[in-house]
């Protein structure tokens, strides 16, 4: 991965925790102070949710002159239990993530990564203008559709914060951790600022964009997305492919999506995205072994997904 790029990358874990802060002005934090009375619940049940389902068009990657054509289909599917308690909000679900790969059996690239992990977190505020979001993501990750074994299991974690200059500016820092990625501490930042009556600049990876609110319904938006994620392989992937050093090889893949979209709010807890664009750059990178596969060309994409909370 070239000297730009990777940083990006590697960005979207550390920035990830912050994104609800920055990006999301209903989902303040309980003041740690609030008192709980009769008419504020100790406890009370609320969530988020997103599907979402991405395909790509023919790209290439290459390694030592050998290279490969195949396209991609990404569904996301999370929901995640968002209850109010008197110091914050806690965050409690589950996450599946599923890329499917045009690549033949044999192939020392992978035709399937998914990860199916819990979310164990919590939102919280300090001094009144910091909210802070700590949260696990302990899960599989792996290859292959019925493959997901015990030593797929990893926990990565986030912590990231949003200092609240104004109403209208936030700046956001955050820090990943991956024991199993190539740089296992990624620190990161991004900024959200509304600059116009209807223009919102919401710079923070994984989904840095340009915002305009149309109206109160739909917002067109111009950007980015950043995906950065770590799998194991089986213990037969390399040996099936002629290449026994990359069973039980770690892999770091690597995307960037650049396009235009939409967010329409059709009810207070329904939203309908729609975005099409470009994917530039990919990486698949066995950075434990020195087996690389590089972009040749990037390929268009589309993407469809409903998202909202209650």
């Amino acid at each position: 991965m070239n000297f730009l790029t990777r940083p990006l990358c590697l960005l979207a874990i550390g920035f990830a925790p912050a994104v609800v802060f920055a990006g999301d002005e209903s989902k303040e934090v309980i003041p740690p102070e609030s008192p709980v009375t009769e008419t504020q619940p100790a406890f009370r049940i609320s969530a988020e949710y997103n599907v979402e389902q991405t395909y790509v068009g023919d790209a290439e990657v290459r390694r030592e002159g050998v290279s490969r054509t195949f396209d991609e289909s990404d569904t996301v599917v999370d929901f995640v239990f968002t209850p109010r308690v008197s110091f914050g909000v806690l965050r409690l679900g589950l996450g599946y993530e599923h890329f499917s790969f045009g690549f033949d059996n044999g192939w020392p690239l992978p035709s399937t990564l998914q990860a199916a992990n819990l979310v164990i977190g919590l939102d919280t505020e300090l001094f009144n203008t910091i909210l802070v979001r700590i949260e696990a993501q302990p899960g599989f990750y792996g290859a292959g559709t019925s493959d997901l074994e015990m030593d797929d299991l990893n926990v990565p974690f986030i912590i990231g914060g949003t200092y609240i200059y104004s109403s209208d500016l936030q700046f956001v820092l955050g820090v990943g951790v991956d024991v199993n990625r190539q740089y296992p501490v990624v620190p990161g930042g991004g900024i959200r600022w509304r600059f116009a009556s209807q223009w919102v600049l919401n710079a923070v990876v994984p989904t840095p964009r340009l915002e305009y609110e149309w109206n109160r319904s739909l917002t067109v938006f111009a950007g980015a997305t950043i995906k950065d994620q770590t799998y194991r392989m089986s213990e037969r992937f390399g040996r099936l492919g002629g290449q026994p050093d990359l069973n039980r090889a770690v892999l770091d893949y690597s995307e960037v999506r650049v396009g235009l979209g939409f967010d329409w709010k059709i009810n207070n807890w329904l939203t309908l995205s729609a975005e099409g664009g470009y994917v530039p750059y990919r990486q698949f990178d066995y950075h434990r072994t020195e087996v690389r596969y590089h972009n040749v060309h990037g390929a268009p994409y589309g993407t469809v997904a409903l998202h909202g909370a209650f």
